[in-house]
């Protein structure tokens, strides 16, 4: 699964997905949500320009996606992604990033981001990630995955009897980088069964996003392969 994958198992919408824009570079901000909103399937909420208004306007637009830009004017962005599941628990957050550095990303992941995309990506690769993380499908590529993965810090190994063996399957192939669709066919399920796999493990990992889970599971030495 590539950090762009549109192939993500998309799940039928009642209506546009809603992108709410966390950035303080007003001409990006607004170009992007110009490009947003000529998608039939998404639409831009707001802008916010701040980390606070942020925080008031992912409760008043009640957006699906929230894009977060990493370096904001009142704080640092990953620092604020738990205020703001808090106040949008279903929102999936991306993270737009100049820095590759893996501590950024890996404090993203621990926070309950769904993903990262840099600045210099296509704006069709923004549309793409949008699509995926309203999904809930992780915006990262499988090679960055690979890479951060270990650095999480591998923990004794714990009794996993709370998840099933199928949840245990299911999340193995996740750490692969597979998208929900790659893993329905790879273990002859439909999607749906999978995206009930996925919800029920991060439940029980206490995960808000299955890039959270997994980072979770390498900590309590579930994935003892990583």
């Amino acid at each position: 699964m590539s950090a762009v994958d549109e192939g993500a198992g998309t799940a039928a919408r009642p209506g546009p997905i809603r992108v709410l824009i966390v950035d303080d570079h007003n001409v990006l901000a607004s170009a992007l949500a110009v490009v947003l909103d000529a998608e039939e399937d998404i639409r831009s909420v707001g802008v916010a320009t701040t980390l606070g208004q942020a925080t008031d306007m992912v409760e008043t637009t009640q957006p699906d996606v929230v894009l977060l830009d990493h370096r904001m004017p009142d704080g640092d962005g990953v620092a604020a992604i738990p205020e703001l599941r808090a106040r949008r628990p279903s929102a999936g957050i991306v993270v737009l990033t100049a820095s590759s550095a893996d501590h950024v990303l890996l404090s993203a992941i621990e926070a309950g981001a769904s993903g990262f995309l840099s600045k210099t990506r296509s704006l069709d690769e923004v549309t793409a990630a949008v699509r995926a993380a309203a999904a809930g499908e992780s915006v990262i590529s499988p090679e960055m995955l690979a890479r951060l993965l270990p650095r999480f810090g591998r923990g004794s190994p714990q009794a996993a009897d709370e998840l099933t063996e199928r949840e245990r399957e299911v999340l193995a192939l996740v750490a692969e980088g597979l998208s929900n669709a790659a893993i329905a066919e790879r273990l002859v399920v439909s999607v749906h069964t999978v995206r009930n796999h996925i919800a029920s493990l991060s439940a029980k990992l206490g995960a808000h996003s299955k890039l959270e889970a997994l980072s979770i599971a390498v900590r309590r030495g579930l994935l003892p392969d990583v």
